[in-house]
């Protein structure tokens, strides 16, 4: 896993650097979507999450859900485009799940992928992600994730 200025990127997921956002794509076929650490920690502590509905079809760069913390609201946008088939219902009454586990516990919507070999290429990964994070966060004067 790529630790860029403290903030955790597991080589295994596909990131949309721009946006700030991962995708998992998961045995099923299916995609997982998330919040980078980076993401989290530029917004601050979640306290407020609002997906959309499951059956909703999204296109890339398009909201998949509106979070809110303390100093920020704004969509959660996805990577790739598809149809919601889940959503993570534990985050409205869990939102920090979000800042305390972005990969795990704090994934916010499951996307049926509608042209992920199409749109997947866009995205980075491994070694890759980190050194694009790496030049986004130098570039914006980021100061780094705080870890738990």
């Amino acid at each position: 896993m790529a630790n860029v200025k403290g903030c955790n990127l597991p080589d295994d997921l596909y990131y949309n650097v721009e946006n700030n956002v991962w995708a998992r794509r998961e045995a099923d076929g299916n995609v997982t979507v998330g919040m980078t650490a980076y993401a989290c920690a530029l917004a601050g502590q979640i306290v407020s999450v609002t997906p959309k509905k499951a059956g909703k079809a999204i296109e890339q760069n398009k909201s998949v859900s509106t979070v809110e913390s303390g100093k920020w609201v704004g969509p959660v946008k996805t990577p790739v485009s598809g149809e919601i088939v889940a959503v993570n219902e534990d985050l409205a009454g869990k939102p920090a799940s979000i800042n305390s586990d972005p990969y795990g516990a704090g994934w916010m919507v499951k996307l049926k992928p509608s042209n992920w070999d199409g749109e997947a290429g866009g995205l980075v990964t491994g070694a890759a992600a980190a050194s694009a994070f790496e030049a986004k966060m130098n570039a914006e004067g980021f100061g780094g994730c705080s870890q738990a």
